[in-house]
């Protein structure tokens, strides 16, 4: 097995399957297309419909289905399925996660594939990235379904709750991975069966699947109460802008974490007239400062979020969008809003959450599609037990990707970039250049608006544009700054929308160039802005500019000690230089999987234990469970209630109340098992003979406090109900203390705010080294450093103590050797 693993990390094809299956069933389609020439259009689809079935179609009715989805595709919107795209639709419809490059026609494969299973009799939920290409897709395909006889919808962020119930009965739902969730998460806290809009989960169908089920399967969905309002004191937002880096306060190595020093809280403490910070009476006024000076400090404007409008609204990272509806918990959201001196909104409580792993794991079947699921396949197989299907284009990709120049600092790099890319512009080749953030596109845009080069910038101040700006960017003279483009999943043709605009000379200029201004945290992301270029066999080229203060190095890897020799313009080209590059991306793309790992298996519990909540709030809210136990707990209140009004109002009146308190105590649940977890690394520091493992003492104390909810809420509910406010009319739920939300929205939620045990140890290491004149980012020490070696501080360490993600880039290099 060892072997095997090592040879597909080799070939780069972790978990990917033979094609040759499907390729033969694709000879058959297209010999079975050619009877089809004749049919009329309402002949198609009469054959499509008498070919529904509620067991799923054999291999035999999947030859015939795709031949005819191929007509149909050629009828509809006059494209007609390259082989490649046959195969992708079978591998789909045998639950595989296809690779399919960018401009191979995935959004078509998937719809065959989708209606494919709709005529099985599955129903189909398409799981997109966002509400613009959920829409997008929708209404593209939607004439192809129309011909298949299978009807299509989508959701969005606005859609109402009866447009999606409506949307959730169609046979192929397309929607953004989020709300799926969020539908889910309110459907889960309905009192009313009636008020639901989801419906049981079937197929899903995931496009983007590397990004929706290992990037934004690190951040949990979560649904929030509104509570009160939380204010933050004038006097402590401007105490905490007095205070000093490295003084007052100090930033852990990854930047995740701040926190005062002994100087700093003195000089807190005195400014609050003498209090001490850490007695009991004051721990709110801790709180407030602890989370102002993480807004001050960590949270920048135009990287982590936007003011506008008169409200601070949250930048999704993966996306480069703005993240709608969604907040930071625990007074961190009202603390920006004082720091950006905008209007305090309503803080919240935790009502109910999930990570995407739990929820795509609800779906029987699971298949998707993306530019790069190589590279993760080994991560799909472990979170998800699904294979890789590799389809190679159906022309051969001749883009030419340059090595990357690496420079020793950021303004040393910025120079060389803008410079190179006005070289490149002045010959009239389309120009498209991926930064990380919003303040990154807007600083570029300043030095390129100064070099005098003309562009438009995309980011999350204009995502509303983004179809227009991105498919006009492979036009001759066209220079366009995006954020984050590797996931936004907009197809960039030579020549334009219409590929009307000198497409010729494009070819001619040597097709679209992508430039990057700083490899991402993954090589796979860096994959997908190299795959906007070279689409069906189009000239095409890439280039990534990096420097060593970029923050993926400072980040992750560990620069002092490097004797680095720039060139005149501060260019690098030494092999360790280069290699501290790449070492870095290797060690980030091994915390963010640690950090999946983590999420997953401290939800996993969570979840189980929910699942048992869930059959019990089913039992209330869809049969007679609530009566029967109250009756039972307070027979006298009970029966007085039926003697005084008809019985289906008590039993109306039971259900609420015990809806209310099920859903309480797991609302109350879900802030102690919070707690725990910020907590719960400190025991793994306790020391002794016994090394105690977070997990097994979070799962631990999780168990315990979960034992008596279930009954507790009963015993509480019974309480309430003898004497809660009942009339003719039902319960009174406010004057019966068991009022309902009076708003809800989602949290963006960190989900693991101490880093892995490998970012603790890289931290400690930066701080170690790190010069005591407290040099800036840019500043290497030229001590001598062995880049090939670990660090000391893991060397004394077995293998199978190593961190997960260092003990993979050491396993790299054993398989090299051997």
């Amino acid at each position: 097995m060892k072997l095997t693993s090592r040879f597909r990390r080799l070939l780069q094809r972790p978990g990917s399957i033979d094609l040759g299956p499907y390729e033969k069933l694709t000879t058959a389609v297209s010999e079975a297309e050619d009877s089809l020439q004749d049919l009329t259009d309402e002949e198609l689809t009469e054959v499509v419909t008498e070919m529904r079935t509620t067991g799923g179609l054999e291999e035999g009715d999947q030859i015939e289905f795709l031949a005819l989805a191929r007509e149909a595709g050629r009828r509809a919107i006059g494209e007609r399925a390259f082989d490649g795209q046959i195969v992708g639709a079978l591998a789909l419809l045998q639950g595989r996660i296809v690779e399919m490059a960018t401009g191979e026609g995935k959004t078509l494969a998937g719809a065959f594939a989708a209606a494919g299973y709709a005529i099985g009799g599955r129903r189909v939920q398409v799981m997109a990235v966002n509400d613009y290409l959920a829409q997008r897709d929708s209404e593209w395909m939607g004439p192809v379904y129309e011909l298949l006889g299978v009807t299509v919808s989508h959701i969005g962020q606005a859609s109402t709750p009866e447009e999606r119930r409506a949307a959730y009965q169609a046979d192929v739902c397309y929607a953004p991975v989020s709300e799926l969730g969020f539908d889910v998460l309110r459907d889960r806290l309905v009192d009313d069966v009636a008020d639901r809009v989801t419906v049981k989960p079937d197929v899903a169908l995931v496009d983007e699947a590397d990004s929706v089920l290992i990037d934004e399967a690190r951040v949990p969905l979560v649904l929030a109460g509104a509570t009160r309002t939380e204010e933050l004191d004038d006097d402590v937002v401007a105490l905490v802008r007095t205070l000093r880096a490295g003084i007052d306060y100090e930033i852990d190595g990854d930047g995740r974490t701040v926190a005062l020093t002994d100087k700093g809280t003195d000089k807190v403490e005195e400014h609050l007239d003498g209090i001490n910070l850490y007695d009991e009476e004051n721990l709110d006024r801790l709180t407030q400062i602890n989370v102002a000076l993480h807004a001050e400090v960590l949270l920048r404007r135009d990287v982590d979020y936007l003011v506008r409008d008169g409200k601070v609204s949250l930048i999704n990272n993966n996306r480069g969008r703005i993240a709608k509806l969604q907040r930071w918990p625990d007074g961190l959201q009202a603390a920006v809003e004082a720091k950006e001196a905008v209007p305090v909104s309503d803080s919240g409580e935790v009502l109910d959450s999930i990570t995407v792993q739990a929820l795509v794991s609800s779906y029987p079947t699971l298949c998707g599609m993306t530019g790069t699921a190589v590279v993760v396949g080994e991560q799909l197989q472990e979170f998800y037990k699904v294979e890789v299907a590799v389809v190679p284009p159906n022309k051969p990709n001749i883009r030419v990707d340059e090595p990357d120049r690496l420079y020793l600092t950021v303004a040393q790099k910025n120079k060389a970039l803008v410079e190179h890319i006005a070289e490149v512009h002045e010959t009239g080749r389309p120009i498209l250049i991926g930064t990380h953030s919003v303040e990154e596109s807007e600083q570029l845009s300043d030095l390129l608006e100064a070099a005098e080069v003309p562009h438009v910038v995309l980011n999350a101040k204009n995502d509303a544009e983004e179809a227009a700006i991105i498919a006009e960017a492979g036009v001759p003279g066209t220079v366009t700054v995006s954020t984050q483009m590797a996931g936004r999943g907009t197809d960039i043709r030579l020549g334009g929308r219409d590929e009307s605009h000198d497409k010729d000379r494009a070819l001619e200029l040597g097709g679209l160039y992508v430039i990057g201004t700083g490899l991402h945290a993954s090589s796979r992301l860096d994959d997908q802005l190299r795959g906007r270029a070279g689409r069906q066999g189009d000239p095409g080229g890439s280039l990534f500019f990096a420097s060593l203060a970029d923050e993926l190095v400072t980040r992750y890897s560990v620069t002092s000690g490097l004797r680095p020799s720039p060139d005149q313009n501060g260019r690098l080209t030494d092999r360790k230089a280069i290699g501290t590059l790449e070492h870095a991306q290797r060690v980030a793309d091994g915390a963010n999987a640690e950090l999946h790992r983590t999420t997953w298996s401290y939800h996993r519990l969570t979840g189980q234990q929910r699942a048992i909540l869930l059959d019990t709030r089913e039992k209330v809210l869809t049969e007679d469970l609530a009566a029967e136990r109250l009756a039972e707990l307070a027979k006298e209140r009970y029966d007085e209630l039926v003697e005084e009004f008809d019985e289906e109002t008590v039993k109306a009146a039971a259900r609420k109340i015990a809806l209310h308190h099920l859903d309480r105590k797991w609302t109350d649940h879900l802030a102690y098992l919070a707690d725990l977890r910020e907590g719960i690394h400190l025991r793994s520091l306790a020391g002794g003979i016994v090394h105690m493992k977070p997990i097994d003492e979070f799962n631990k104390s999780a168990i315990a406090s979960f034992d008596t909810l279930v009954a507790d809420a009963w015993k509480e509910a019974a309480e309430t109900f003898k004497e809660a406010e009942i009339t003719a009319e039902g319960l009174d739920e406010e004057a019966s203390g068991v009022p309902r939300p009076t708003a809800t929205w989602t949290y963006l939620v960190n989900d693991n705010p101490f880093g892995t045990e490998a970012d603790r140890i890289l931290g400690r290491l930066r701080n170690a080294i790190k010069p005591e004149s407290g040099a800036q980012a840019e500043e290497i020490p030229a001590e001598l450093f062995d880049q090939d070696d670990l660090p000391e501080e893991l060397r004394d360490l077995d293998d199978d103590e190593l961190p997960e993600e260092l003990r993979e880039a050491d396993d790299d290099k054993k398989d090299i050797k051997d």
